[in-house]
């Protein structure tokens, strides 16, 4: 695993991207192109969206840790090994008595239709993250902390989510750092989308970026289009919107820039692991101070990669392969 550096004279380590939120077992078919009940094969992976980003950062080369909790079973111990072979730090992650593991299973009906099946019942481990069990100090110093829309969900997540989003919004130590709100909204997991947008409303003004597909920009401002989502995102206090268009490509936006990335064309097998991928090569795209279109192409050759994949969080492709697609699909990196 990477050395983690410490804030000088505190001994808080301090990380390049911290994720908090989702984790569980992805249960995904080797065959492709059937419906699940016709399934006979499957392969284990470790995912989870906020999971998945930290796996994505890592292979890029940035020290990474998620914040996170299992159930306390053999599948939770499989996930502790799975993160640290990633080179994902797995300090903050811990186990509830009592609540099993998630585990999700996928269709693979390509190009476009990969229904999900989330095991969540009757809650989630990875939505009893505590406000008191967080180091605060650390998420306060790390150059990027990534949260998603889900973690606002449910109690005590959604307060603990909030905790540390308003400890870098409002400490000197985190003034000029990133803390990016990743929509991701999942109505399996709210009681209405009405429930979704309050809640993001309240954690938009402590996010310095917000990234979303055009359904999740429609859940947290109630536009649907990408211009004007971005521009109602900028409204909300963000410094970047990033609205995803799928087919369309991406669409970035600050108060004074405007970047449109068209999409790379590939074979899709599973498109679920994109936008983590996405994720993972948009913070280092930040952390090196790219301008901003080199960091949407760079993150959108990164979804693609994965895109072609069954797996999410073991696709997730180091930054050569990104650079390759790139040249391939004659596009510039910088």
């Amino acid at each position: 695993m990477t050395a983690r550096r410490s804030v000088t004279g505190t001994g808080v380590p301090a990380f390049d991207v911290v994720t908090i939120g989702r984790v569980g077992v992805d249960i995904y078919p080797d065959q492709v192109g059937l419906p699940l009940d016709r399934v006979e094969h499957f392969t284990r992976y470790v995912g989870g969206s906020a999971t998945n980003v930290a796996v994505a950062a890592a292979r890029l080369g940035l020290t990474t840790a998620v914040v996170t909790r299992t159930g306390a079973d053999p599948f939770g111990t499989y996930i502790h090994t799975a993160l640290r072979d990633f080179g994902v730090d797995d300090r903050w992650v811990s186990a509830v008595d009592r609540l099993p593991t998630p585990v999700t299973f996928c269709a693979i009906l390509p190009p476009d239709d990969f229904p999900l099946y989330f095991y969540r019942f009757p809650t989630a481990p990875d939505l009893q993250i505590r406000t008191d069990e967080l180091d605060l100090e650390a998420l306060a110093h790390a150059e990027i902390l990534w949260v998603t829309g889900t973690g606002l969900c449910q109690e005590p997540s959604r307060s603990a989510t909030l905790a540390a989003m308003r400890v870098r919004s409002d400490g000197a130590a985190a003034a000029r750092k990133a803390t990016i709100l990743d929509l991701d909204y999942r109505p399996m997991f709210w009681p209405s989308r009405n429930a979704a947008r309050t809640a993001l409303a309240e954690a938009l003004p402590h996010a310095t970026v917000a990234v979303g597909n055009l359904d999740e920009c429609e859940t947290a401002v109630g536009i649907a289009d990408p211009p004007a989502a971005a521009e109602a995102l900028l409204d909300r206090g963000v410094a970047l919107a990033v609205v995803k268009q799928g087919p369309a490509g991406v669409l970035a936006r600050t108060a004074v820039e405007k970047v449109e990335v068209p999409p790379i064309l590939v074979e899709v097998v599973n498109g679920l692991g994109a936008g983590d991928a996405f994720g993972g090569a948009l913070c280092l795209g930040m952390i090196r101070g790219w301008e901003l279109e080199r960091t949407i192409r760079f993150a959108n050759a990164a979804g693609a990669i994965v895109a072609t994949k069954i797996a999410c969080s073991a696709a997730m492709p180091y930054e050569p392969e990104v650079l390759e697609l790139l040249s391939k699909a004659g596009e510039r990196d910088g």
